[in-house]
Formats: C-alpha cells, sequence, structure tokens
C-alpha cells in the first residue's frame, strides 16, 4: 500500500483501503506505521498498486452492489473538505438517493463509561443473528495532532465486526468531543443504499452538540448507567425530551437492583416530560451488555416505536423535517464560509474586532459594515 506523510510531517503512516487513491489531506483518516519484521529467508514484497480512481458510476454501482470496499470508499469521498471530491461525493448521493429511507435509523448516547459499545456490540449481533443487516457510524474523538481516528471502533467491536451482515465505520468528530461527524447524515443514505436494515449512530458523552444527532435519526436512545448522578451523567431535561427511550446499562450482579432503582426514577421523570414523537411514551428500560440480557426486549421496543410512528405518520413527516432543516443548515455553513473566505472581510477584520473590543464601534454597526465590505465583492 503507498504511503504518505501525516500532516505537519508527523511520521510515516498509510491511507486505509476505502481512502480514495488521488486523496491529498484533507482525508483526517491514517493508519500510523509500525514495525515490520520480516520472516527468516524472506525478501520484502514489491508495494502494491495504487488502486483506480472511481467514477461516479463506479461508487454507485458499488455501494448497490453492498461492497464494503466501496461503501467505506463512497464514505470517505462524502467525508472530504476538497471541492472536486464535494462535487462527486453529491453526484453519487444523487444516484443513490431512490435507493435510501428503507432503514431504521438509530441514535445512541451516554456519558464515556457507560458501555455504549459494548451496547451496541450485543444489540448489533443481536440484530445479525435475526437476518438484519446493521451498519455502525461510531463518531470517534479526533487526534490533536493529525486529526485522525483515536480508537477505532472495528477494534472495540471486534465481535460485530466479524459479522458477516455488519459494516462499522469510525469516523473522527474533527475535534469535537462528542460532537456529531460533519457528514454522517450523507453516510447514513449510502448505508441505506447499500441495503443495510438497521443504521447506528453512536456519539462520545452527552452534551449540546449531541442535540444534534436527534436531527438526524428517527430513534433516539439514551444509555445510562446506575449512581453516577444526573450531573455527572449530563442528563439535563433538554436531552430526556429528546429521547425516544432510556436504558439503564450494566443491569447486571450487585449493580442490578441499582438500575432498577434508577430504572423507576427515570419512568417518573419521562411520565412528567413533554415529549418529541407524538403518539410515543418513551420507556425506560434496564439491559445487561455483558450477559444480554434485556437486548430482546430493546429490540421489540424499538420495533414498537417504528410501528407506531409509521402507523401515524410521525416518522415521514420527522424525516421530511430534518431534511428541509438540514438544507438551511448547509446554507448557513456555506455562507459563512464564503463570508470568512471573502478578501474584503479578511483585510477588514482584524481592526473592526479590535474597534468593537474596545467600545469604538457598536457589534451591530461592525457586523453590517463587514457584510456590506463582502457584497460589495459579490457584485
Amino acid at each position: 500500500m503507498p504511503h504518505t506523510s501525516l500532516p505537519h510531517d508527523k511520521g510515516a503512516s498509510s491511507r486505509p483501503d476505502w481512502v480514495p487513491a488521488d486523496a491529498g489531506a484533507d482525508f483526517a483518516t491514517y493508519v500510523v506505521q509500525g514495525v515490520v519484521t520480516e520472516p527468516a529467508g524472506t525478501t520484502s514484497s514489491a508495494p502494491a498498486p495504487r488502486r483506480s480512481r472511481l467514477s461516479v458510476d463506479d461508487y454507485a454501482r458499488g455501494v448497490l452492489a453492498r461492497d464494503p470496499m466501496v461503501l467505506g470508499r463512497a464514505i470517505t469521498l462524502i467525508e472530504s473538505n476538497a471541492a472536486a471530491h464535494q462535487e462527486q461525493a453529491q453526484q453519487v448521493l444523487q444516484k443513490l438517493l431512490p435507493h435510501t429511507g428503507k432503514a431504521c435509523r438509530i441514535g445512541i448516547t451516554g456519558i464515556p463509561g457507560a458501555g455504549k459499545s459494548t451496547f451496541i456490540e450485543a444489540f448489533g449481533c443481536y440484530l445479525t443473528s435475526l437476518g438484519l443487516r446493521v451498519a455502525v457510524l461510531a463518531i470517534d474523538p479526533s487526534s490533536s495532532v493529525h486529526g485522525g481516528s483515536i480508537l477505532g471502533d472495528k477494534v472495540r467491536m471486534e465481535k460485530l465486526s466479524q459479522q458477516p451482515g455488519a459494516f462499522i465505520r469510525p469516523s473522527p468528530s474533527g475535534g469535537s468531543l462528542g460532537g456529531v461527524a460533519r457528514k454522517t447524515r450523507e453516510a447514513i443514505l449510502v448505508c441505506e443504499a447499500a441495503g443495510y436494515d438497521v443504521v447506528i449512530v453512536e456519539t462520545v458523552g452527552v452534551g449540546q452538540n449531541e442535540v444534534s444527532v436527534r436531527s438526524m435519526v428517527d430513534f433516539f436512545l439514551v444509555l445510562m448507567i446506575a449512581g453516577a448522578g444526573d450531573e455527572v451523567q449530563g442528563i439535563k431535561k433538554g436531552i430526556i425530551e429528546l429521547a425516544d427511550a432510556i436504558v439503564i446499562n450494566k443491569a447486571d450482579g450487585e449493580n442490578k437492583p441499582r438500575c432498577i432503582a434508577t430504572q423507576a426514577e427515570m419512568r417518573r421523570v419521562l411520565h412528567y416530560i413533554q415529549h418529541t414523537t407524538p403518539g410515543w411514551e418513551p420507556p425506560a428500560m434496564t439491559v445487561s451488555s455483558l450477559t444480554h440480557e434485556g437486548i430482546p426486549e430493546v429490540w421489540k421496543m424499538t420495533e414498537g416505536y417504528f410501528s407506531t410512528t409509521r402507523g401515524n405518520g410521525a416518522l415521514d413527516q420527522r424525516r421530511r423535517d430534518q431534511s428541509v432543516d438540514w438544507m438551511h443548515t448547509l446554507i448557513m455553513e456555506s455562507l459563512r464560509t464564503r463570508f470568512y473566505a471573502s478578501p474584503s472581510v479578511q483585510s477588514r477584520l482584524e481592526a473592526v474586532e479590535n474597534a468593537v473590543a474596545h467600545g469604538r464601534m457598536p457589534a451591530l454597526a461592525a457586523a453590517l459594515d463587514l457584510i456590506a465590505a463582502s457584497g460589495r465583492e459579490e457584485i
């Protein structure tokens, strides 16, 4: 496999096999080169040939044919910040769009230590045992050195990764702990086009950024543990209101009574909170990812949710609202990027910021001045 240098010259590395051959520094994921020991009496093999560049049709055909290698490369293309890659990615998505929308989109969040990866592995293995195909998009914290994924969920979910009906993809969150990767929405669509029945989005921690998970999934599950306290778990009223289910993990051994007590407490809380999904009363359940006790019940409950929301139209309405909201979000992001990239804004920004900071210019007047400068440049 060809090797390149990490950004900032941080050492030798290789690209994973799903990175496009022409990828530049816009891709965050690298595999750091380790020590290779050649067996005695052998010679080093020739480097692997460079992979051919895929066309839009190649990507579409490969994804629809359920080729995991092409699926991985398609998601990498989507994650790229390079303008040429973004344009090609949108063309691929346009071709795949008619084949999307059939999967159950599930978001799972919880504090570090709640056992999210262990739960997802047990849950995913149970689903594959039922004949379902499961894709896991695990949002990984990014390295502050080169921006790549740190944890590597294929290592954390070794058993699930070996299932023929499973696909696991860690994606860097861009350095925002608990943040959702920028292109997770499009990655969900690609996984759906590849025929996965369930797409799970795992996030790191519970915080304000986790609210964005609710805006891209159908079913939002908050994983808790007993005895951590509301402050530690970050279980604020806003997060509870977004939850479609509360699951208390690690309900085994001596910890089981504490989990049952937490379950009762959360049921009382949920009873008094206004919920976001019409016709659905979020339950509080206990589960042991270690013994798998409660895992089938969680899936049965999830099936009940989708049956209810499909029947009353809430699922279709939520997806329509999410698509429109996402369009407006992209418009705002695009306008913000173009604004700060404007030479007129860049030349004036520091002076205007200084004037605002020292009280010589009102903030609104400063903003309007910079917007006007940017607008004149457009003309």
